[in-house]
């Protein structure tokens, strides 16, 4: 069983900077493989912003975000945090991130990809 907690969000100006994070809690049973952030706008499906897989160390940000937010991890544990400069109104939503119990060592993009939850954020950009 995992348990993930998230920190971070809240009403910025566009332009503004903002850093989510995110624990997770697994049990003796469980090895996390790879975490990462989605997101979910009013009326739109989730989706992908970013993701880690700790045995490879690979990273992806999806398009929309690249040079302007950042995945990265902490050292010996499994928390990561989702730096994010430059916000825009678009960015508006409420921000998951996501644990993957299941072995990768490529990147995974899609929700189905993953098994555990955070109860999510938000994060609100005013233009």
């Amino acid at each position: 069983q995992v348990q993930l907690v998230q920190s971070g969000g809240g009403l910025v100006q566009a332009g503004d900077s903002l850093r989510l994070s995110c624990s997770a809690s697994a049990g003796t049973s469980s090895r996390i493989y790879a975490m990462g952030w989605f997101r979910q706008a009013p009326g739109k499906d989730r989706e992908f912003v970013a993701t880690k897989t700790f045995s490879s160390g690979l990273t992806r940000l999806i398009d929309s975000v690249k040079g302007r937010f950042s995945i990265s991890s902490g050292v010996g544990d499994n928390t990561v945090y989702l730096q994010m400069n430059n916000l825009k109104f678009e960015d508006t939503a409420v921000y998951y991130c996501a644990a993957r119990t299941i072995h990768t060592q490529v990147t995974r993009t899609t929700p189905s990809d993953y098994d555990y939850w955070g109860q999510g954020t938000q994060v609100t950009v005013s233009a």
